[in-house]
């Protein structure tokens, strides 16, 4: 078999498929095709000296069990470091002033009112407007709804504006009034359905998690990370996968996608690359962008292929400074701060990377990394490096105070790298698993779909490869049969 992409999603599924295959005794081949000369997708680690920069994502969510699971199944679990202990606030610019984001307002867990009405993010007539949301009904309608809508309705328009867009901005560079409530943060409508509150169903949560940590089991942070970088998460795949026996062929563009009739409801798909070479396997995945996947399975399916173009990517770009810690003295408070659409800057969001993550630079040097880009945002991405360097900081000077000059720069531009799950992201996912369904063998993964973050692209790789294993199975058993 043959699976287009080396990203995350790719290698996991890479990985996923030859292990379970090796679990059912079925003799497989497996080739891993990457246009990039570099495997890993977006998850790019820059280790000068003793700096640790990631060009992309950073980290990930503990929550979701299925990277901390790979990370184990690797054995590189004793790696996975947690967020600082001490300085784990976070920030939100209001008007131009930082105020403290409390730990509550982001869980919504209305049980530390004192710290709310004391960060000055949110008025009283505001905090009151929230806890509305458990006398408000829930909605039973079955119609998508917006990330924006949801929580005006639940939270009031302050609430939506100054805490929770700039937080969901940040997560998918995106546009809350356009993301699907269901597609992004299903959990949300399910705690209204299911407890007819947000603010109720957060508490339920809360307690089951309370009573779940009494077990004296060792806890992670909601995020985590590599000591060494997310690199070696790749690193791992890498060389799992070879071990295994999949190949790996980087800096191999798949061109063009023929599928020919190989028996009675059976399917040859030939590969064309740009090297010249042609590959044919009897399954197929397609871990890459929903726009170059729909480019290779249009000759199938231009309905699929159309479904595929509907999702819209956002740009985006990260920029690393590294300063004198002498120079920054406690100017830097916390973990950083993120930006509301309403405060009209260019800037997204800011990390203080190095007070956030432990071994990220040394004592002598604050690692800083801003963020750009995204939904309305990306106009600024048409300047120069030079120029985005400049606005960052800039913006930096204007927020923070932080006036010095950084002695290392790095600038990662990731064009159309976000995907935005838009208003009706989830019928279209149907529409398009249906379009499909015909070509047995074919499947398709990758953070375009059902999740933007690592653990939910390698769950979703996991799931492609076991479809993919049980449709050769399949096949296998009725030709034997025959």
């Amino acid at each position: 078999m043959v699976i287009i992409g080396g990203g995350i999603s790719g290698l996991s599924t890479a990985f996923a498929l030859l292990e379970q295959a090796a679990a059912a005794d079925v003799p497989l081949s497996c080739t891993i095709l990457d246009a990039a000369p570099v495997w890993g997708g977006k998850i790019v680690t820059h280790r000068v000296g003793r700096l640790v920069m990631e060009a992309g994502p950073d980290s990930f969510l503990s929550q979701k069990p299925w990277a901390m699971d790979l990370c184990r199944r690797l054995g590189i679990a004793d790696e996975l470091i947690n967020t600082n202990p001490v300085e784990k606030k976070a920030s939100v610019l209001r008007g131009g002033q930082l105020h403290e984001l409390p730990e509550g307002l982001v869980t919504f867990t209305p049980t530390q009112l004192g710290p709310f009405f004391r960060s000055g993010l949110l008025s009283w007539v505001d905090l009151a407007r929230m806890g509305c949301d458990v006398l408000i009904p829930p909605r039973r309608s079955t119609e998508d709804e917006s990330l924006a809508s949801f929580f005006r309705r639940r939270f009031g328009q302050h609430a939506c504006e100054r805490v929770m867009e700039p937080l969901m901005a940040g997560i998918y560079a995106g546009d809350a009034e356009q993301m699907s409530l269901r597609a992004t943060f299903p959990r949300f409508y399910e705690l209204e359905q299911t407890h007819g509150s947000v603010i109720r169903g957060m508490m339920a949560a809360r307690r089951a998690r309370a009573q779940k940590a009494s077990d004296g089991r060792p806890r992670h942070t909601m995020f985590v990370t590599l000591k060494n970088g997310l690199a070696d998460l790749v690193a791992g795949l890498t060389a799992r996968i070879r071990e295994t026996g999949g190949v790996l062929k980087s800096g191999v563009q798949a061109e063009a996608l023929r599928v020919r009739s190989h028996q009675a409801g059976r399917w040859m798909y030939d590969v064309i690359c740009t090297d010249g070479t042609a590959l044919s396997a009897e399954a197929l995945v397609l871990a890459t962008p929903a726009y170059v996947s729909a480019d290779l399975v249009r000759p199938l399916s231009p309905l699929a292929a159309g479904l595929m173009e509907t999702i819209p990517y956002a740009s985006t770009a990260t920029i690393s400074l590294i300063y004198p810690a002498a120079a920054v003295g406690t100017r830097l408070q916390g973990f950083g701060f993120v930006v509301p659409r309403v405060e009209g800057r260019d800037l997204i969001a800011a990390t203080w990377t190095s007070i956030k993550w432990p071994h990220r630079a040394p004592p002598e040097e604050v690692s800083v990394r801003c963020y750009l880009g995204g939904v309305g945002r990306e106009a600024i991405l048409q300047q120069d490096d030079e120029a985005l360097v400049r606005c960052v900081r800039e913006e930096l000077a204007s927020i923070v105070g932080l006036q010095a000059t950084p002695h290392y720069v790095e600038v990662n531009r990731w064009h159309r790298a976000m995907p935005q799950y838009t208003l009706g992201h989830l019928d279209r996912l149907t529409q398009l698993d249906a379009a499909l369904s015909r070509f047995g063998g074919l499947a398709v993964t990758g953070a375009g779909y059902r999740g933007v973050g690592l653990p939910d692209c390698i769950r979703d790789g996991a799931e492609a490869a076991a479809q993919t294993l049980r449709y050769l199975q399949t096949a296998s058993k009725r030709e034997a049969e025959s």
